[in-house]
């Protein structure tokens, strides 16, 4: 099938259509360094992605004009709690910053489910964004990595973890210079989400009020060796856990919770409200099971059994 424009003949071209599975991720370790000139803090930091997914779709149907007849059109509908205006939302974002910096020309239309709090520290926004990128890519057979590490840097610090291809990374910077290392085996952790929503720039305007003036801001280096009896030894540090649970009750009573039933480590993630909790091989995801309905019971909030994860989700193209 053909069609015209100012008296050529173009071919027709056919939506391309591609999914994907959005993880969220947990911080096995975050510590917050110096500000920096760019008004972000440095942050040496473990990104470990788990089994809590939004789902993202993206159809995108290319224009066989150029982009001075044809500017990018991008739509997006969502399902899920109402998080503001579309343009502000990262997986709109990343969708303009992709177009325009690859110079594509066409349709784009997203939906995208959330299950991902926002607000929680679990990265589900950084993660839509990749999603998006990622599916764009693939649709325009675009490969060129630098230019996505790029584009995802723009939009947010998390995204090129997301990005990356392994489940575990460590990052720096200001968490967008991210090394990937070998992933860390599944392991099922409970997950306790409070209805809060933890502003980040509250966060580090807490912890900068709490620190002493002549306290050294030096961040540790993270080894590539990563083990979980390392992390569970000890290893796992959150810098905003203190403050975040004195701003919120809430916070402070799912943590409290997770660390009374036993667990090797109950950690927020990123600056909250999430916390999470890793336990000894002996407990089983029976004993999760049940330990989770109790808690969402005592807690009055969704307490989740969930599974870190050995690998990244693909992008399935229909």
């Amino acid at each position: 099938m053909t069609r015209v424009s100012a008296g050529v003949l173009l071919p027709e071209k056919l939506d391309g259509f591609a999914r994907m599975r959005a993880p969220a991720k947990i911080n096995l370790a975050l510590s917050i360094g110096p500000l920096r000139d760019d008004g972000f803090h440095e942050i040496a930091t473990i990104f470990q992605a788990i089994s809590l997914f939004d789902e993202v779709e993206v159809k995108f149907r290319p224009s066989a004009v150029g982009r001075s007849m044809f500017e990018p059109q991008i739509r997006m509908s969502l399902e899920g709690p109402d998080l503001g205006p579309v343009e502000e939302n990262l997986a709109w974002r990343a969708a303009f910053a992709f177009m325009d910096r690859t110079g594509q020309v066409g349709k784009v239309d997203i939906r995208l489910v959330k299950v991902i709090p926002a607000g929680a520290g679990l990265g589900g926004g950084s993660s839509d964004a990749a999603a998006v990128i990622r599916c764009l890519a693939r649709l325009t057979d675009f490969t060129d990595e630098n230019v996505l590490r790029e584009i995802a840097s723009g939009i947010g610090s998390d995204v090129a973890f997301f990005l990356g291809g392994s489940p575990t990374a460590i990052g720096t910077g200001r968490g967008n210079r991210i090394e990937s290392v070998h992933p860390l085996p599944e392991r099922p952790i409970v997950l306790a989400l409070p209805p809060v929503h933890v502003s980040t720039r509250d966060a580090y305007g807490a912890l900068s009020e709490s620190r002493d003036e002549t306290q050294s801001l030096a961040l540790p280096t993270i080894g590539t060796d990563l083990t979980w009896e390392g992390l569970l030894d000890g290893g796992g540090v959150n810098d905003f856990q203190a403050t975040v649970a004195a701003m919120h009750e809430s916070v402070a009573a799912s943590l409290s919770r997770l660390a009374e039933a036993g667990a090797r480590i109950t950690m927020l993630s990123g600056s909250g409200s999430a916390a999470f909790a890793v336990f000894d091989d002996s407990f089983g995801l029976p004993e999760i099971d049940v330990l989770c309905s109790e808690l969402t019971v005592l807690l009055g909030w969704p307490v989740l059994s969930s599974v870190t994860l050995d690998h990244m989700p693909e992008v399935e193209v229909l």
